[in-house]
C-alpha cells in the first residue's frame, strides 16, 4: 500500500472517530444542555419580580427552590380566564398563552409574569415582563436571549436598560391600555410629561432595536390585555381543580 493511500485511509479514520466521540458527547451533554437553558428561564423570571440580587451568583439548586416556592405556571385564554394546567384538552389548545403568577404563602398573587417572544434588528428577543397584581404597573423586564449587536441594541440585556422599566405603567392616566415604549434618547426629552410613565429611555445608536421591541411589547400585552383589566378590576377568572382564594371560578 502506498503511503498516499496510507495517509488518505489514516485522515479518514481520524476524522470518523473524531465526529463519533462529537456525537456521542453532543448526546450526552444535551439533558444537561436542557436543564441549564430552564434554569436561566427560571433566574430571569425570578429577577423580573425581584426575587433575586442581580449583583450575585446563584447555584441552580437555590434557583430551583425559590422558583418552586413563589412560581406557579398557569395558561391564559383570550377572555383573560386562568386555567391551571392539567385541566386542558387538545380543544382547548387554540388561542392559549402561558402566565406566571408570583404568589406568597397565602396564594395570593402578587404580580404576574408574561414570557417576551418578539422580533429584534438581527433576530428574536427573548424574556419575560412582570407586572403588579394591579394589571398597569410594570415590577421588572429581563431578556435571556438575543442577536443584537453587542454595544448597541446589546444592550437590551443589561441592567441600567431593563430598570427603566420598574414603575412604568402600560395605562395611560384616564387607566386606557397604550403599551410600554422605548424613546428615542432620554425619555424626558423626547416625550411630554404626561406621558413619560409610558416611556423608557432608548439605547444610543440602537434606534431600531427599541422600534423593534416598542413593537413587540404592544403586540404581546395586547394578547394578554384581557387578563390585565381582570387584574386591574379584581374580578380573576379561573378554571382550575383546586380552589385557590383569587379567583371567581368560572360559571
Amino acid at each position: 500500500m502506498s503511503d498516499r493511500m496510507k495517509s488518505i485511509i489514516f485522515a479518514f479514520v481520524l476524522c470518523l472517530v473524531c465526529s463519533t466521540l462529537l456525537t456521542a458527547a453532543s448526546t450526552r451533554l444535551q439533558p444537561l444542555q436542557e436543564q441549564n437553558i430552564q434554569t436561566d428561564r427560571k433566574k430571569n423570571i425570578l429577577m423580573a419580580i425581584g426575587l433575586l440580587d442581580t449583583s450575585q451568583v446563584y447555584p441552580a439548586t437555590e434557583i430551583d427552590r425559590l422558583y418552586q416556592k413563589n412560581i406557579f405556571k398557569y395558561i391564559v385564554d383570550q377572555a383573560g380566564t386562568i386555567i391551571d394546567q392539567p385541566d386542558v384538552t387538545s380543544e382547548d389548545q387554540d388561542g392559549l398563552m402561558p402566565i406566571y403568577l408570583a404568589m406568597d404563602d397565602n396564594k395570593k398573587i402578587r404580580s404576574y409574569i408574561i414570557p417576551v417572544e418578539t422580533r429584534g434588528l438581527w433576530g428574536k428577543i427573548y424574556g419575560y415582563l412582570a407586572l403588579e397584581d394591579d394589571g398597569s404597573t410594570i415590577v421588572g423586564f429581563t431578556v435571556y436571549k438575543h442577536s443584537e449587536t453587542p454595544g448597541l441594541g446589546g444592550e437590551i440585556e443589561n441592567r441600567w436598560f431593563q430598570e427603566n422599566f420598574v414603575g412604568k405603567k402600560i395605562v395611560d392616566q384616564n387607566n386606557n391600555f397604550v403599551s410600554v415604549s422605548v424613546a428615542k434618547g432620554r425619555a424626558a426629552e423626547q416625550v411630554s410629561e404626561d406621558k413619560r410613565l409610558n416611556y423608557v429611555d432608548g439605547i444610543s445608536g440602537a434606534t431600531l432595536t427599541g422600534q423593534y421591541l416598542t413593537k413587540g411589547l404592544q403586540e404581546i400585552l395586547t394578547e394578554y390585555e384581557p387578563a390585565s383589566v381582570r387584574f386591574r378590576q379584581n374580578l380573576l377568572q379561573c378554571r382550575m381543580q383546586t380552589d385557590v382564594p383569587w379567583c371567581e371560578n368560572e360559571k
